[in-house]
C-alpha cells in the first residue's frame, strides 16, 4: 500500500495508481493539469483538496473521504465504479456522470447537472443544490435528503427516496417507478408523464402537479396550493386536507377531505375518475 502527500499541479498527476492512500493532499497549481487520479483503483483519498479538472475518471473501487472539490473541479467523477464518497464538499459543474455503483454519505454538493446517466447512485444525510440533476439516472436510493433544484429526476427509472426535502420545479417529467416515503416535494408541473409514481404520505405543494401521468397512486398526502390536479392522469389518490382544484383526470379514484373546484371541460366522454369528498363543493364547472 502507497502513502502518498503532496501538492500535485502537471497532468495527470497520479494516473494509474493502485493499492494507495492518498492524504493532506492539494490538487492545484501554474502548471494547471488535469486529470490526476485518472484510471486509479483501490485508492482512499482522505482530507484533499482539488482545485483542478477531471481528477477521479475511470476510477474503480475507492474511498473518498473528507474532500474539498471547488467550483474549479468541473467533471470531477466520470466513468467510475464502486466509490464511497463521505464528509465531503463537491463543487464544479457535472460532478458525477456515467457512474456505477456510487455511496454518498453527509456530503455537501453544488453542482449544475448532478448525476446524469449513472447507474445505482445512493445518498444519505446529503445536500444538493442543481439545476439539472439526476438526468437519465436509474436505481437511485435516497433518505434524508435536502434538494433545491429546477428539472429534477427527468427520465429517472427506479427510484426510492424517503424523509427528503425537495425544493424543486419540474420534477419526475417521464420517470418510471419511482416510490416517495414522508417527504416534502414542492414544485410546479410534478410528475407529467411520469409511470408508476407512488407518493406515501408525502406534502405536495405547488401548481398543475401530477398530470398525464399513467399508474399513479398517492396515499395519505396532502396537497398545498394545488391547482389544475391530475389532469390526463390514471390515478388512485387518498388526500388528507383539501385540494384546491382537479381538472379532468382521465379514470381511477381520487379521494380527499375536500376539493374547491372540479372542473370538467374535457372532450373525452369516455374518460371515468371517481372523485370522492367529505365536504360540498364549493364550485363545480
Amino acid at each position: 500500500m502507497k502513502y502518498i502527500n503532496k501538492t500535485f499541479d502537471e497532468e495527470r498527476a497520479l494516473y494509474g495508481v493502485t493499492d494507495a492512500v492518498i492524504e493532506s493532499c492539494r490538487f492545484e497549481g501554474s502548471a494547471d493539469g488535469e486529470s490526476a487520479l485518472k484510471e486509479t483503483s483501490r485508492i482512499t483519498v482522505t482530507d484533499c483538496d482539488f482545485l483542478l479538472r477531471y481528477p477521479l475518471w475511470h476510477t474503480t473501487d475507492a474511498i473518498i473521504d473528507n474532500a474539498r472539490m471547488t467550483d474549479t473541479c468541473r467533471a470531477a467523477l466520470w466513468y467510475d465504479k464502486n466509490v464511497v464518497i463521505k464528509n465531503s464538499d463537491l463543487g464544479g459543474i457535472k460532478a458525477v456522470r456515467e457512474c456505477d455503483n456510487i455511496k454518498i454519505v453527509n456530503t455537501t454538493i453544488i453542482s449544475t447537472e448532478f448525476g446524469w446517466f449513472c447507474r445505482g447512485l445512493s445518498m444519505t444525510g446529503c445536500e444538493l443544490i442543481s439545476e439539472y440533476p439526476f438526468m437519465k439516472t436509474s436505481d437511485i436510493r435516497l433518505d434524508n435528503f435536502k434538494m433545491k433544484g429546477k428539472y429534477s429526476f427527468q427520465y429517472v427509472e427506479n427510484a426510492e427516496i424517503r424523509n427528503s426535502v425537495l425544493d424543486t420545479k419540474d420534477a419526475f417529467w417521464h420517470s418510471k417507478n419511482i416510490t416517495v416515503y414522508d417527504s416534502v416535494v414542492k414544485g410546479e408541473y410534478l410528475g407529467w408523464y411520469s409511470e408508476n409514481l407512488k407518493l406515501v404520505r408525502c406534502k405536495i405543494i405547488g401548481t398543475q402537479p401530477l398530470c398525464y401521468a399513467k399508474k399513479l397512486v398517492l396515499k395519505d398526502c396532502e396537497m398545498i396550493n394545488c391547482d389544475l390536479s391530475f389532469e390526463n392522469s390514471d390515478v388512485t389518490a387518498v388526500i388528507k386536507g383539501n385540494i384546491k382544484s382537479v381538472k379532468n383526470p382521465a379514470r381511477g379514484k381520487i379521494a380527499a377531505d375536500g376539493i374547491d373546484e372540479i372542473i370538467n371541460d374535457k372532450y373525452d366522454a369516455d374518460a371515468a375518475c371517481g372523485i370522492f369528498v367529505k365536504e360540498a363543493l364549493k364550485a363545480c364547472v
